[in-house]
């Protein structure tokens, strides 16, 4: 089963619901706080028998594969959770025919994993992580919903902070809901930077009259400069020509792991050279963390919306395609 609201889920009643007058009032933010997340979930919650546009929480937990306490996403939903939240599998729901991890599924495989999760296309999705991690894969969902263009998509900042703050939570097994079905969308690649694409940007880097693409990698500062191995065994490490380290965690509260202000955010950006005039490719280990920095440029208004992608495949599929006599993989002493 590729996603789990649910046990056992209900498939009798396939039905498209049509949007209702009264509906969700919109959040004010791409970022959600839990206060704001709880106020709405009980104006609007996540009930089947509802025709009425719902909120649903929906965890989006995932963990490397060299997670040393060997921790799953379906695990940490399952101990803790926001009660009738649904589970998203970040393994599961990608482009399966690729070699590469976490790819974009089709736009058919998309509506097929909503459907599966109840989601209706008029439900405003909160997406959120662990406790542990506070914010790590949730934005990936969130981006790659607004890829195939669900119209009311957030992240929750975060559920670490959702816990401290003292707010309901439920565990154990999860409940049965009822499937849908929700339309096949279109998928918007003016979001989605592919290899070639990325390829001819390092090819590009320090060229006379080159647009001056900037390529920002998410990954720890070892596995840019090559002083570190990937998680993933057998993938050189290191970065692409004229690419900017900003890891994820410069742009989380280290105390919280939630995301920083945007004043603060603005700050990083800045301080790591990235120019707001020029485009922007977020790249990382496998298209994860990537958009933990989207996230970040998008809450900091930092760059055009139109001259940011995220490269999908990232350095997992980078390192395995570029050739040696390309010099495209570059390390830092």
């Amino acid at each position: 089963m590729p996603l789990v609201g649910v046990l056992s889920p209900l498939r009798a009643s396939m039905r498209s619901t049509a949007a209702s007058t009264g509906a969700v009032r919109s959040f004010s933010s791409y970022l959600v706080t839990p206060k704001e997340l709880h106020e709405a979930l009980k104006k609007a919650p996540p009930s089947p028998i509802s025709s009425e546009p719902r909120v649903i929480p929906l965890c989006a937990s995932w963990f490397l594969p060299n997670d040393p306490q060997k921790r799953t996403g379906l695990d940490v939903f399952i101990q803790k959770r926001i009660p009738k939240a649904r589970f998203f599998d970040l393994d599961k729901v990608i482009d399966r025919r690729s070699p590469y991890p976490h790819m974009l599924p089709s736009s058919k495989d998309f509506a097929a994993a909503m459907s599966e999760l109840g989601i209706r296309r008029e439900d405003t999705v909160v997406i959120y992580d662990s406790q542990e991690l506070g914010i790590f894969s949730a934005p990936r969902v969130g981006w790659t919903m607004k890829v195939f263009g669900h119209p009311k998509v957030h992240i929750l900042n975060n559920f670490k902070l959702w816990i401290e703050e003292g707010l309901p939570t439920e565990s154990g097994n999860v409940w049965t809901i009822e499937c849908g079905t929700y339309p096949i969308p279109e998928m918007d690649e003016d979001k989605v930077a592919s290899f070639e694409e990325v390829r001819d940007v390092a090819l590009d880097f320090n060229k006379e009259g080159a647009e001056g693409v900037q390529i920002l990698d998410a990954r720890s500062p070892g596995r840019w400069s090559g002083q570190e191995p990937e998680p993933r065994e057998g993938l050189s490490s290191g970065h692409m020509p004229g690419s900017i380290n900003i890891p994820f965690s410069a742009v989380l509260d280290p105390n919280t792991k939630a995301f920083l202000p945007a004043d603060k955010l603005k700050e990083v950006f800045t301080k790591a050279g990235v120019d707001p005039s020029k485009p922007i490719i977020s790249s990382c280990g496998t298209g994860v963390t990537a958009c933990v920095l989207e996230t970040a440029l998008n809450e900091a208004q930092f760059g055009s919306p139109e001259k940011r992608k995220v490269y999908d495949g990232s350095w997992t599929e980078w390192a395995q395609r570029v050739k040696p006599s390309e010099s495209l993989i570059q390390k830092t002493e």
